[in-house]
Parts: structure tokens; sequence; C-alpha cells
């Protein structure tokens, strides 16, 4: 809760608290671009420095991703003209914030294996809830106060996050080591983009896809300040929009576990692929804020959907030392999906127009639910060392 209550003040807010420091649509696509590059790059290393033994868990990765975007935050509220300095500080907490979540998805099923009670679905929905309701009030208020009220609540979330997690202990069973131990054995780890390919070739051509559907989310998300003004409203409305989209994700990740039980991950993740599709697709024929949120309501099928079946498909498709990987690999996706659309949104939106960039994103969107359907169709999920097929289970 309290990694999405931040998630909405740096990421949601992005445009609106660059804008306000002198930022063209340009120069804020560029900042996000390069952050979402670095994370994407980060991801994986971090991923296979975890994987390995060593002294670097992930608890104690997260807890320092907390501690940094909390310095960061501290820094640019002491920071208002310097716009080098907000730009790389800025940048930095983006994507560490990025580079951390899938740190936390992997965190959640380590404790679930040494014996602890998580239930994933209902914890990630409740962080959709914070975000929802940081969303509401939000906007409203940022417009009365100024967006360095964005970067307080941040600052005030960071800090109950650290305290958090400096509380977790994993339970030390019979079968089960200390965090502060891995197995020595890595043979069996794929650490290279090349064999993770070969063992898992329909989650990396659907990693492919991924890229296209958060082209298309992102391209939303990030400049969804500029769509909303266009449809004529504010930092109010966009507040009731992002929390609109985000409540809807509750009840969907609280109760996905037993949707799993009728339709497998893999279907689910096809879906979520179309629901991306149709939810851009509105934007481009939307005249007033009602199209704007029923847009906002097909957040239901598509990005909460997506992530509990991306989670839980890495948790039941993958060996074991693999997984972080894989989570590391589905974040880097939908990283990368934010790097082409940062580099092009605003830069259409600045010389073509909102228009030309929602068809845009609705035109890569619809290419990813074509790879999305050939991969989890027509290729194996985890092909063995020897070359037979584990169809996922």
């Amino acid at each position: 809760m309290t990694y999405f209550a931040a998630f909405c003040t740096i990421h949601a807010y992005a445009a609106v608290y660059l804008l306000a420091h002198g930022f063209s649509n340009t120069q804020v696509g560029v900042l996000l671009a390069l952050a979402n590059i670095l994370s994407a790059l980060c991801q994986p290393y971090i991923a296979s420095i975890i994987d390995k033994p060593g002294y670097l868990t992930n608890r104690r990765f997260i807890l320092i991703a907390v501690l940094t975007i909390l310095t960061g935050s501290v820094i640019l509220v002491f920071v208002q003209s310097n716009r080098a300095i907000i730009f790389v500080v800025y940048a930095l907490i983006y994507m560490i914030q990025f580079a951390y979540q899938p740190v936390m998805t992997a965190l959640c099923f380590e404790y679930q294996k040494a014996g602890c009670d998580i239930y994933y679905g209902l914890a990630r929905g409740l962080g959709s809830a914070s975000f929802a309701v940081v969303s509401a009030f939000i906007g409203g208020m940022v417009e009365k106060n100024g967006v360095n009220l964005l970067l307080v609540v941040n600052i005030a979330t960071m800090i109950i996050s650290a305290l958090l997690i400096f509380t977790f202990k994993k339970p030390e069973t019979i079968h089960e080591i200390s965090e502060d131990e891995k197995p020595a054995d890595t043979a069996l780890a794929h650490n290279n983009i090349a064999d993770f390919t070969r063992t898992y070739p329909a989650f990396m051509l659907f990693m492919v896809a991924t890229v296209c559907f958060y082209f298309a989310h992102n391209m939303i998300n990030d400049f969804m300040i500029q769509i909303i003004r266009h449809l004529g409203g504010g930092e109010t409305q966009l507040g009731y929009a992002n929390f609109l989209q985000a409540i809807l994700e509750l009840p969907v990740m609280a109760l996905i576990v037993y949707v799993f039980k009728k339709i497998a991950a893999d279907k689910l993740l096809v879906f979520s692929g179309a629901a991306f599709f149709v939810k851009i697709l509105i934007l481009i024929f939307a005249t007033n804020m009602a199209m704007m949120y029923l847009s906002q309501s097909f957040q239901l099928f598509a990005y909460a959907v997506y992530i509990p079946a991306a989670a839980y498909y890495v948790s039941n498709t993958m060996e074991e030392l693999d997984q972080v990987k894989g989570q590391a690999y589905v974040t880097s996706a939908i990283t990368l999906g934010g790097v082409f659309s940062n580099l092009l949104s605003g830069v259409i939106l600045d010389h073509l127009g909102i228009s030309v960039m929602l068809i845009t994103g609705t035109a890569v969107c619809a290419v990813g639910v074509i790879i999305a359907y050939i991969a989890m169709n027509k290729l194996p999920h985890h092909v063995t060392d020897e070359g037979g097929n584990d169809e996922i289970s």
C-alpha cells in the first residue's frame, strides 16, 4: 500500500510536477524515457545478483531502494529552480521505484514458500486501493497548494514503508533456510537472456507483446493531464480518473485466485492485452470526460488482470532459481514500453497533437495483441534442458 501511494505521487503525477517546473512535453518524455531505460537495464542485473548467494536479498534491496527514494524526495523539496538537478534526481527516484517493483513481487512468493500466509492478489489489490485513495484527494490538493505536496506525501509514505520493511523476518523451518542464505547450487539458473529465451520461449515472445501493451498504457498515464485538459478538465479530474482506474483493480486482484481455478494465467494474459487495446481505442473518439472515465474503467480487465496473471504465470511456469529474473523481465518489458512511449509521445504531442498520439498507441497495442496470441497459443511455455516440453500447470 505504501509502495503504490508513493507510485501515485511520482509516476502518475510526473508530468504535472515536471510541467510545473518549466519542462516541455518533449523534455518530460526524454526524462521519463531515460529513467525507464536505466530501470529496464538494471532490473535483470539486480535480479541475477539477488538470485546468487550473498548479502543482497529481496528484503535488503527493497529497504535500500526505499531509503534512496526518500533521500531523493527530500532533495527535491529544497531544489525549486535548478532544472538540471530536478532532472537528475527525479529520473533517479522514478527509475528506482520501477526497479524494486519486481523484487517486491518476488519477496511475496519467497515468504509464501517459507511458510507465510501470503494472499498476493489481496495485497496487490490493496496497493491499487491506496493508489486510488491518494489519487482521489491529491489532484484537487495539488491544484490548490502546488506540486510540492506530491513530495511531502511521497516522503511520508517512504518513511512508513522503510519502518515496515525493517520489521520483516522470514521464518526459518527445517525445510527452509534463512533469508541471509541462498542455495549454493545455481547450475539450473538461466542467467543470460539467450538461455532464458530457449527455456521459456512463450514467455519471452509475450514480453514483446507486453512492450506494446505498455507503450499504450504509459502513453495514457504519463500524459493523462494533457488528454484531460484537451477534454476540458484539470488536475482535479486527473485525480478522479486515476482513482477510478485504481479502485477497480482491487476486487479483480483480490479475487483473481478464484479466476485462476477456471481460466489459466496464459489465457488471462492474452485477454488483458485485448483490454489494453480497447482502453486506448475509446480515447481516440473521446469528446468529454465521461468517455475518459469509460476508458479508465477498462483498467478492470487490462492492468488489473495482467499484473497478478503475470506474477502467477512466472511462479507456476519457471524453475525457482529463475523466478526473480522472470518477475524482473516482466517489469523490464513494462518499462521498455514506457521508454518507447516516452520518447515518441512527448514529441508527437508537441508537434502533431493528442489524436495522432492516441492513434499511434492504438496501432502499437493492436500489434501486441496479435503477438500475445501467437506466443501463448503456438509456443511451449517451458522447454527442459533435454529439449522436452513442460506446459504450464
